[in-house]
């Protein structure tokens, strides 16, 4: 399985990037919004899921959903919003721009596991 990282924090995508990995995915990373766009087409194979973080310069982690969601070609990819932002409203933001789960950071590898158990990704 394949997964694409998009985080400005060089650190944040080092700490996702180990733990996909440690789950079995093949990860791909990008440190904003119009990279992450371009490393989507740029992929092979599809990715299953995409962790985005919504606080970053060029372009956000929810005009990234959105313009994600506008591409029929990705209406199946699953998308994780992955923030500080903990306010539930937030989250509604964040899930009305098209994103399947949400993950405050700080985290740990058993959170986004059982993400991706919700997505069917890992059980």
């Amino acid at each position: 399985m394949r997964a694409l990282v998009v985080d400005d924090s060089r650190v944040s995508r080092r700490i996702l990037s180990r733990i996909l990995g440690n789950l079995g995915f093949e990860v791909v990373e990008a440190d904003n919004g119009l990279e992450g766009l371009a490393r989507l087409k740029e992929m092979d194979r599809a990715a299953q899921v995409v962790m985005v973080d919504w606080n970053m310069p060029v372009m956000n982690g929810i005009d990234f959903v959105r313009t994600v969601r506008a591409e029929p070609t990705y209406a199946k990819l699953n998308i994780v919003v992955i923030t500080t932002n903990n306010e539930l409203q937030d989250v509604v933001v964040a899930l009305e721009a098209g994103a399947d789960e949400y993950i405050m950071k700080p985290f740990t590898q058993d959170i986004v596991q059982g993400k991706l158990a919700l997505l069917g990704l890992f059980s």
